[in-house]
């Protein structure tokens, strides 16, 4: 016993670089029971480094750091996403707009525009190569750089995203330490994301670019606690541009700027209202439009007038059409086949985003978000339950709701990051279906987490 107490944590991370070393390189997501036990070790391992007290700041960051450059030569096995990012930084690399064409129209046609075009949309598959491109400018920017030095190589252009990906987490977590000693929180809490393997596999392994937007967010974020709103909304804007996910938040900047008192009234009523600034509402207005402004310029080298059309057809899909993951959406789903016969998902997926911003409304207007503790909480419980109602939740989604986490008092999207592994189930099976008890026992797990940190911490929403 004492041996293992002595080596316990080299242990650990021998341990932890085999499972990522198998998981980078010789595992298929299809292999679904291959996957959960590696996922479950790597998760064990995770979990006690992060709560050794023998392991420095430091040093766990040189851990972090050697497990991503473990992914450094590795092709993606668990998406095939990538393919479509290569594919769309060559058409601007050979001076075609991306947002204008399908992949499967030029195959269609014979043509050829980019290297290695048969391999590219084999990769992407059918699905994602028959819709236009829903990845902003500056995400696109990345894409293009990737080509810049690869145009006709795919192993060079995976290496360079990757790098772009890992520098990006470690600007989150320079950023994240500065704002967790600001806020006074323990700054080891920033390795519930950085070391945490679902960050580790689904960005840094399977390419996926949220690390890029929320480098930004976070940068934007710390830069807005120092006052600096300007340089703030530019890089809030630059996060926007990356994914679209931060537009929701938007609306919770409202106090941060134009706080709200409560009145109470002799009859107990409680009213809400604010000061009349001008030189807030201004603020607040300038902060809001170069954001705005930002994106459209970034878009204006893309514009013509299908741009729009096609955009927003893509970014449609994901309410009106794709289904995955989903939690509440999939009970009103089998409501609608109950009265209806038949799928309403055109219905519901136009209600569901209505919800979520009346949720966010509610957020803003009637609950204290002036300190950036606050803030952070308030942003976290409005994207969950947008994720809640959403017909579609892939696992990399959860990469913002982990590390929103980080700076408040909740710890319910680490455990949700240990049992995603569960929608993984799905590609188990040729061509792919859910098993919704799966589902319904990985959101099962979360959302009984979620209420024990609720209500048996006696937390609130604040």
């Amino acid at each position: 016993m004492s041996f293992f107490n002595k080596y316990k944590n080299v242990l650990l991370l021998f341990l932890s670089i085999i499972c990522y070393f198998i998981f980078a390189y010789f595992i298929e997501r299809t292999e679904f029971t291959k996957l959960i036990f590696l996922w479950f070790t790597v998760f064990g391992c995770f979990y006690m480094l992060v709560k050794s007290n023998q392991i420095s700041f430091k040093k766990l960051i040189a851990i972090s750091v050697i497990f991503r450059l473990i992914f450094l030569f590795a092709t993606p096995n668990l998406s095939q996403d990538f393919y479509r990012f290569i594919w769309d930084g060559r058409l601007i690399f050979e001076g075609i707009n991306p947002y204008l064409s399908l992949p499967k129209t030029f195959i269609q046609e014979g043509l050829k525009p980019v290297s290695e075009t048969s391999v590219l949309y084999e990769g992407m598959g059918n699905l994602n190569g028959s819709h236009y491109t829903n990845y902003p400018p500056l995400n696109q920017l990345f894409f293009f750089i990737a080509a810049l030095f690869y145009s006709k190589n795919i192993f060079g252009s995976i290496i360079v995203l990757r790098l772009i990906i890992i520098l990006a987490d470690i600007g989150i977590l320079y950023f994240g330490k500065k704002l967790l000693e600001k806020l006074h929180l323990p700054i080891k809490n920033i390795f519930w994301y950085i070391l945490n393997p679902f960050i580790i596999i689904e960005m840094t392994g399977n390419l996926h670019f949220e690390p890029v937007m929320l480098f930004f967010l976070i940068f934007g974020m710390y830069k807005l606690y120092e006052q600096k709103w300007i340089f703030a909304a530019i890089l809030i804007a630059c996060s926007v541009s990356v994914k679209l996910i931060p537009l929701l938040f938007l609306p919770l900047f409202f106090q941060w700027f134009i706080p709200i008192y409560k009145k109470i009234e002799t009859n107990k009523m409680k009213w809400f209202g604010f000061k009349f600034q001008p030189k807030k509402i201004l603020q607040l207005s300038c902060f809001y439009s170069i954001i705005l402004l930002i994106n459209l310029l970034l878009f204006l080298p893309f514009y013509s007038q299908k741009l729009i059309e096609n955009y927003s057809s893509s970014v449609g899909l994901w309410f009106n059409n794709f289904e995955f993951n989903a939690s509440f959406y999939y009970i009103f789903r089998e409501i609608s086949y109950l009265f209806r016969g038949y799928n309403e998902i055109a219905t519901i997926g136009k209600i569901t985003p209505i919800l979520t911003i009346i949720f966010l409304l509610i957020l803003t207007f009637f609950r204290k978000n002036t300190s950036l503790k606050h803030l952070f909480t308030a942003m976290l419980f409005g994207l969950c339950f947008y994720y809640f109602t959403a017909t579609t939740v892939h696992p990399w989604y959860l990469a913002t709701p982990i590390i929103l986490s980080v700076f408040t008092k909740y710890r319910f999207p680490i455990i949700w990051s240990f049992v995603i592994i569960l929608s993984y189930q799905a590609y188990k099976n040729l061509p792919w279906q859910e098993n919704l008890w799966y589902v319904s026992f990985e959101y099962l797990i979360v959302f009984m987490y979620l209420i024990y940190e609720i209500k048996n911490k006696k937390t609130k929403i604040r």
